[in-house]
Order: C-alpha cells, then sequence, then structure tokens
C-alpha cells in the first residue's frame, strides 16, 4: 500500500510540548519515526519556528531524512492562498494558514495534520478550503488532527 503523504503545519511541533496535546503528537511522531508517511515539511513551517523555543525547533530534527520532504511557497501557492482569503473561508489574518492548506494542497498531501481547529481543522472551513481547490482545478485535501491518525492496529 502506498503511504499517505502527510503535512505538517507549525502547530504540530509544539504540540509535543503542550500538555493538551502531547500524548497525540507523540503517537504521530513514533508513525513519523517509523515511516509510515510520505512528510512534507515546508519553509512557511520553518519561517514560523524562527522564534520559537529551541525544544521546538529542534522537533524538525525528529523527521526521516529519507521520507522528508521539503517545499517552498512559490507564486501558485500565493495565489491559491489568497483565492482562500477571498472566497471568505478565513480572513487576511489567516494569511500563514491559508499558505499551509495551499503548500500541502500544491504538493499533493493526501492529509495536512494540524492542532489549528479554529483556522485550519474546523468542517466550515475544510469544505471551503476545498471548494476553492476545486474550482481552481486542484484536487481535495483531507484536514485532520494527530487524535484522527491514532493506529488502532497494533
Amino acid at each position: 500500500m502506498k503511504k499517505q503523504r502527510v503535512y505538517l503545519d507549525t502547530s504540530i511541533f509544539g504540540g509535543l510540548y503542550d500538555e493538551e496535546f502531547k500524548d497525540f503528537t507523540e503517537h504521530l511522531f513514533e508513525r513519523i519515526k517509523n515511516s509510515e508517511f510520505e512528510i512534507i515539511y515546508s519553509n512557511i513551517t520553518e519561517q514560523e519556528l524562527e522564534n520559537a523555543p529551541n525544544k521546538i525547533k529542534k522537533t524538525t530534527e525528529l523527521l526521516p531524512k529519507n521520507s522528508t520532504e521539503f517545499v517552498k511557497s512559490d507564486i501558485e501557492t500565493v495565489n491559491l492562498a489568497k483565492k482562500y482569503i477571498k472566497a471568505g473561508v478565513v480572513g487576511a489574518t489567516s494569511y500563514a494558514d491559508c499558505l499551509h492548506i495551499a503548500l500541502a494542497t500544491k504538493h499533493n498531501a493526501n492529509i495536512l495534520v494540524s492542532w489549528n481547529f479554529k483556522h485550519i481543522v474546523n468542517v466550515v472551513r475544510i469544505v471551503g478550503y476545498n471548494s476553492v481547490n476545486t474550482s481552481e482545478g486542484y484536487k481535495t485535501i483531507d484536514i485532520r488532527s494527530p487524535r484522527e491518525l491514532l493506529n488502532y492496529e497494533n
């Protein structure tokens, strides 16, 4: 079976140090360490982590090199992010969140994983993002929290 392509937004890295999210995030990173997914990691996440505490920044070192793809925003992802805002999916202050969605969409992620329930992992927003994606000729994207990626088979 082909591995799922999983885009990690910035909130995932801080989730390892947040009591509310720690257990689920640790489980996700265990699956990542076991190369159960192809990981997509972006320059937007890198930029957002610049001001994070060192322990959170170092979390990116847990990503296995052989199953992690580093991607960068470009004019296509910037334009798609702006279309989410223009469509009213979120406001202009959520531009960075829109860039995450656009990057995951452009780079064919099967799932975007986030702890951001206000602007990303939110059923109304997900429908909005996917409505724009479809109208722009992109495939839809599944957006989940790490809690939803628990592996119940082991």
